[in-house]
């Protein structure tokens, strides 16, 4: 008797394992996987790098820059000088407007029709008026006002003074600038202080804290987060708009710019100066702008993100830790049962 068995035929499946499944035409795994092509980002990018690189090269081969003045007079004694007269009208128009601007801020916020009046029309008057116009008023006040005195009200004056020898030519830019600053940091302040929560205010004056201390310790370090971007931004332009004053011929960094080429014409490169020392102001205020909005944005984000100092430190890091670990020398693995 004999016994047969069973044989697949070549290619047939082997009992017990059926031949794979072919994968279902809806399964994720088995889609073709294709990056996203973004042709127009591509092409701009290509035209921006074009345009960027014909401007550089422009910047290096046309010899209108004069490279060579504007390498005499970026560090000359007057524009320094110049540059000087500039940060002391931009930090006296700042600290002063933004000390006006905040008076006027709460009296437009405060209950008295009075207040709310006086500085509604102040902020309309003052924004509506450009600045070139304010700084050459201000320069002509004696024509207005041959003296200046103290006494009672429509009454007699018991100290007097010329105005001229009270308010000097950098006095009335001062003065200009200021009372057109505070216009606008009036609402600057105005729409910081609206931001905070009026509940916060409230509960605070339940627990029997002074208006004082209400203002000084929970409303402006709240409102002070709404306020800096703003405020930053005006004070940049508060030092660009500094180079106004040229026209009460005072010695600031735009004036004197202009005095040095009306003497010796070479114009493109004496603007390149006055542009170069106004992009190196305006960045220095940009990070001292971030760093002060970093601080204040402590209570409402608890892990601020790294700053590029930080980054910077962190990069630098990850490069020689990975330097290090290529440099390690490599140990081979014993075989399994070595026991030497």
């Amino acid at each position: 008797m004999t016994s047969t068995t069973d044989t697949a035929p070549p290619g047939a499946a082997t009992p017990g394992t059926g031949p794979e499944a072919p994968p279902a035409p809806h399964d994720p795994a088995s889609l073709k996987v294709v990056p996203a092509r973004h042709y127009a980002r591509w092409v701009a990018a290509v035209a921006v790098i074009v345009l960027v690189a014909q401007f550089a090269h422009g910047l290096a081969t046309n010899p209108v820059w004069e490279w060579h003045v504007f390498r005499d007079y970026i560090l000359s004694e007057t524009i320094v000088q110049a540059v000087w007269v500039t940060l002391q009208l931009t930090a006296y128009a700042t600290v002063l407007g933004f000390l006006l601007g905040t008076v006027l801020a709460f009296m437009r916020l405060s209950r008295s029709p009075v207040l709310q009046t006086v500085a509604w029309t102040y902020i309309w008057i003052f924004r509506s008026i450009p600045m070139i116009v304010q700084l050459v008023f201000w320069f002509n006040l004696s024509a207005l006002y041959e003296s200046l005195g103290v006494g009672i009200p429509f009454g007699p004056v018991f100290w007097s003074v010329d105005s001229n020898n009270l308010i000097g030519t950098i006095g009335a830019a001062i003065i200009g600038l200021t009372l057109h600053q505070a216009a606008y940091a009036a609402e600057i302040v105005r729409g910081g202080v609206i931001s905070v929560d009026h509940g916060q205010l409230e509960a605070a004056a339940a627990l029997g804290i002074p208006r004082l201390r209400q203002i000084r310790r929970i409303m402006l370090p709240q409102a002070m987060r709404a306020i800096l971007p703003t405020a930053g931004n005006e004070i940049i332009g508060l030092l660009k708009g500094t180079s106004v004053v040229y026209v009460m011929s005072i010695g600031e960094l735009f004036y004197q710019v202009q005095v040095i080429y009306g003497r010796n014409g070479r114009v493109i490169p004496l603007l390149l100066v006055a542009t170069a020392w106004y992009v190196v102001l305006t960045s220095l205020l940009s990070v001292a702008q971030y760093y002060v909005e970093r601080r204040y944005a402590r209570g409402a984000n608890r892990t601020p993100p790294p700053t590029p100092l930080q980054r910077a430190r962190r990069f630098v890091r990850n490069l020689r830790a990975a330097a290090a670990q290529r440099n390690q020398p490599v140990v081979p693995l014993k075989p399994l049962g070595d026991s030497r």
